[in-house]
């Protein structure tokens, strides 16, 4: 079977809601990440034969095909196409999955997935909640409601159910948030981000411009501690999920170059790692979140390989208590999951999270010197994808 590989990754530094990277229009970010991959790979740009784009808000300014408008806003030519995915949180792990599948099939020999989410100008919602406000209906259908009487199908809801589910504690959850602080904070002390990130400009949402770069992750707290974390108020009376064991809002896109066989000839390049295996599946909608467990272990027998054969994991941080759970189900090492922080610290741009886990596992991968690095995350409608690959 034809191999997709990977040339270059790389990703922004995440910014806060209303924070340092406010002030980008959606197309321009992701721009810059395309532009960035056509740099470090030396690409000519006109052999790109597509760019599939995760998004998970599409309305407002990443409305009407962000991907193309992203293209257009790059220096890409305009005879390079691109589409935009909605897998909710796994769009780009999920644009990554479409891109290699495309490359494996022969059909493409340069293909670049992608991700962005402002969630700073596009809230968290928006296509939905600006539709309903102006009586223009809701998502959940006359037929879905009598498959599914009287639920409420939310996130928050399932983090306590996950959580219930596996018998996690406040304490428990509040620890994992400590620790993924703990984590990043180590990983940009020690530069272990500055392979993977590309500085950008700042631009403050009101429109100023400090003259800064944006180099490294704004939502770290430089300063948590138990006793930060476990004050902040509870989501859900009688739950254990609190903002502060949750995923960051986050303004943000990254970036990878899948190529073919043909496509490493045509560059010039050594790839740094191959896509392996690739898995989505759907489970419970109502838990939602617990679905990376079951992919998890599909992927695995699929794939002829134990959780022990995995150097590195990153599983999405939405709430601490999806990668605790994971753990608690998987028997992984502890050690070898989310080595850097994840989104608690890092934040979790929606539709730009697959592909910056994904960068951020294939850097850790070199670094560390590992072969195989595992990523999932959890999606909207109980969705998960996982991606295994193994570094050349």
């Amino acid at each position: 079977m034809a191999e997709a590989f990977i040339v270059a990754a790389v990703r922004t530094a995440g910014g806060k809601r209303n924070g340092k990277l406010s002030g980008w229009h959606p197309a321009d970010l992701a721009a810059s990440v395309l532009d960035e991959l056509i740099k470090r790979t030396g690409c000519d740009p006109a052999l790109v034969e597509d760019v599939i784009m995760g998004c998970v808000g599409q309305a407002g300014e990443q409305a009407v095909n962000i991907a193309r408008n992203a293209v257009m806003a790059s220096k890409l030519p305009e005879s390079v196409p691109a589409t935009s995915v909605d897998r909710q949180c796994g769009s780009s792990q999920q644009a990554l999955h479409f891109a290699a599948q495309a490359v494996m099939a022969g059909s493409m020999d340069v293909v670049i997935a992608a991700g962005v989410e402002s969630m700073s100008r596009v809230p968290m919602g928006l296509p939905s909640s600006l539709a309903a406000k102006a009586g223009m209906g809701f998502y959940v259908s006359p037929n879905m409601a009598l498959r599914y009487p009287g639920v409420q199908f939310s996130q928050f809801i399932g983090a306590e159910m996950v959580a219930k589910k596996y018998g996690l504690t406040r304490d428990h959850v509040d620890a994992y948030a400590l620790q993924s602080h703990q984590r990043a904070i180590a990983a940009t002390q020690s530069g272990a981000f500055a392979a993977e990130i590309l500085p950008l400009a700042v631009r403050m949402n009101d429109g100023t411009a400090t003259g800064e770069m944006h180099g490294a992750d704004e939502g770290i707290r430089f300063d948590a501690s138990l006793a930060s974390i476990g004050g902040v108020k509870l989501l859900q009376e009688g739950g254990v999920c609190t903002a502060a064991n949750a995923s960051q809002i986050c303004d943000g896109a990254a970036g990878l170059m899948v190529v073919s066989e043909r496509g490493l000839k045509a560059l010039g390049l050594k790839p740094l790692a191959r896509v392996h295996h690739m898995t989505v599946i759907g489970g419970d909608p109502v838990v939602m979140l617990e679905t990376p467990i079951p992919a998890t272990a599909h992927a695995l027998k699929k794939a002829g390989m134990s959780i022990n054969d995995i150097d590195l994991f990153e599983v999405n941080e939405a709430f601490a208590s999806v990668p605790v759970a994971w753990l608690q189900a998987t028997g992984a090492d502890p050690a070898k999951l989310n080595v850097n922080g994840g989104a608690i610290a890092l934040g979790h741009p929606l539709g730009g999270s697959g592909a910056k886990l994904m960068t951020t596992l294939l850097h850790g991968l070199i670094a560390r010197g590992g072969r195989y690095g595992l990523q999932t995350m959890c999606e909207g409608g109980g969705l998960a994808n996982v991606t295994i690959i193994e570094r050349l």
